[in-house]
This record gives C-alpha cells, sequence and structure tokens, in this order.
C-alpha cells in the first residue's frame, strides 16, 4: 500500500497567531475541506482545539470519518490523524506556521495511503483542489 502526499505552500499576509488560530477551529475547516465539520470533543488541558479534540468529517454521500489532534503547538504546528470510520490508513495532516518579514509561511503536508486501489490518489486530488481553492477565504476571514 503506497503512501500519496498533498503538499500545499503558501504565504499569508496576516501574523501565525490569527492563521493559527482560524485554522485551529474544527468549524473553520469545512470550506478548507469541503466537507461537513462536526465538533465531536474539546481538547484535553483547557485547549479547545488541541491535543484529543476530534472531529467528524462528512464529504457528500461518504460514509462519515474523524480526526483527532495529536500535537498543538501555538502557534507553530497542527498534528492530526484519522481515528475512525475511514478506508485510509496511514493518514497524517501537519500544518505549519512559520513567520515571515510580511506575515506568515504556511505549509500543509497530509499523508494518505488506502487499501483501495486508486482511492488514495483521487483523495490527494481532491483535497489539493479544495484546500488551494480555500486560502484566499482563510486569509480574508482569519
Amino acid at each position: 500500500m503506497r503512501a500519496h502526499h498533498v503538499h500545499i505552500e503558501h504565504d499569508f499576509a496576516k501574523p501565525p497567531e490569527r492563521i493559527f488560530a482560524y485554522l485551529a477551529e474544527h468549524e473553520n475547516l469545512a470550506e478548507v475541506f469541503g466537507a461537513k465539520v462536526t465538533r465531536l470533543r474539546d481538547g484535553e488541558a483547557g485547549e479547545r482545539n488541541g491535543v484529543g479534540s476530534a472531529r467528524k468529517l462528512q464529504i457528500g454521500p461518504l460514509p462519515p470519518f474523524e480526526e483527532t489532534v495529536t500535537e498543538f503547538v501555538v502557534p507553530q504546528r497542527i498534528v492530526y490523524r484519522i481515528t475512525k470510520g475511514s478506508p485510509l490508513r496511514g493518514h497524517l495532516g501537519t500544518m505549519t506556521f512559520a513567520p515571515t518579514p510580511g506575515g506568515t509561511r504556511f505549509v500543509y503536508d497530509i499523508r494518505i495511503a488506502s487499501p483501495i486501489p486508486g482511492l488514495a490518489p483521487i483523495v490527494c486530488a481532491s483535497l489539493t483542489r479544495s484546500i488551494s481553492r480555500s486560502l484566499a477565504g482563510v486569509e480574508r476571514d482569519a
């Protein structure tokens, strides 16, 4: 089972604290992923969106699945995994936020694999399109 990757780099004109805070909110990811997103639980240690927080995603008619945040370093890094209900395996999403003279360098990596032939490359292509299209809205709303 070969892993496939989404890799997106984008420069925002707003500081990392603003971009991080916006993308850390599970509900704000609906447009980014092109999915219905429902918060399932808040994170541990008083961090609403931190480690242990979970969301359910529903993409069109497909069965829903859950993602759980596994690393949360304000305002530098968010890491999450699919933890329930998906034919994807080895899924790992990592968002990094680095300060630049003009704002924020955002790097988003997602690793995806599936035992279903052809599924991972289709998901990667769809996610790349959806995330890339959503970045202007993130800039506006953050």
